[in-house]
């Protein structure tokens, strides 16, 4: 890959060879005859222990001068420690995100190796992120806000209020009191029942300071999610340029077809949807591992360079 971006738009690049979506059904076959692993289920890393400590080894990172290369990071550690509460994922029906998912650490890895190597393949302008925002919806444990804010102004954590005093209790085993994250109450369900008036009564987005990025990684899997999530993701992209990265692991096809469908269809179809392209080790979640990377921007259509 060349390094220029065969698309970009306020922080987000896409890489040379990404695809736009224009037809779910298309899409779905593409995806899953590609798919070469069989689907894992809902991806937990350990659902037994109640710490769990994650080591993210980062990669020395080369940058060509004229024709010449440069060392231009050594190689680097980063370890988090993770409380998850595996007594709610048994006893509270529906909660999935008391504990840790691999697509999480697979798409921290992939962000923080990008940014440590200064990837020219990265899918955020690395120039531009240290002053960006960035909001995550379905949150979980809260691993994605302690690993990438550090790389950015400021990350706000959401998911639903059960899960809010688990989110708290990892950032404070990893930061100090003064952090740039924000732990806030989102739930899809309640949002997408209120009347567009009322929905910033339970959660703001303001004008003077929207989201660069809305980050929402494995969180399609359940059917009966997928219209208060769509309706979730409409409301909080509210500029042109804030970008949505949607990242998932390949499980059932008619789910993903459900999600992709009532994505291009939603607000009268002004999303335009690509389908990130993922050939090389260098880029965003591992080429060989079952996942797909969307992004979708709302409002005009961005151009191709």
């Amino acid at each position: 890959m060349s390094g220029e971006p065969a698309l970009q738009r306020g922080l987000l690049r896409l890489p040379a060879g990404s695809e736009r979506v224009l037809d779910a059904d298309e899409e779905v076959f593409i995806l899953y005859s590609r798919s070469t692993t069989e689907p894992r289920g809902l991806g937990y890393v350990d659902n037994r222990s109640d710490i769990l400590t994650l080591s993210f080894t980062l990669k020395p990172g080369f940058i060509t001068k004229g024709k010449r290369k440069q060392l231009a990071a050594q190689e680097k550690t980063v370890e988090i420690q993770m409380a998850q509460d595996k007594t709610a994922l048994r006893s509270r029906s529906g909660d999935t995100g008391s504990v840790v998912w691999q697509a999480s650490i697979d798409f921290a890895q992939s962000i923080l190796q990008q940014h440590h190597a200064k990837s020219p393949d990265a899918l955020f302008d690395l120039e531009r992120l240290p002053s960006s925002r960035i909001l995550e919806l379905g949150s979980g444990t809260g691993l994605l806000s302690i690993a990438l804010s550090p790389l950015v102004a400021h990350f706000t954590a959401t998911d639903i209020p059960e899960l809010l005093p688990l989110m708290r209790k990892n950032l404070a085993l990893n930061f100090p009191a003064e952090r740039n994250v924000s732990v806030n109450e989102l739930n899809w369900q309640t949002l997408a029942s209120l009347p567009p008036a009322r929905r910033a009564q339970l959660f703001t987005v303001s004008p003077d300071a929207p989201y660069d990025i809305v980050l929402i990684v494995d969180c399609i899997y359940h059917p009966s999610l997928l219209p208060s999530l769509l309706a979730t993701i409409d409301y909080v992209a509210t500029t042109p340029t804030t970008a949505v990265v949607v990242a998932m692991e390949l499980r059932a096809e008619d789910v993903t077809r459900e999600f992709l469908e009532g994505w291009l269809a939603l607000d009268s179809g002004r999303w335009e949807v690509w389908r990130v392209a993922n050939d090389s080790d260098n880029g965003i979640l591992a080429h060989d591992k079952p996942y797909v990377v969307w992004v979708g921007w709302k409002g005009q259509a961005p151009t191709l360079d």
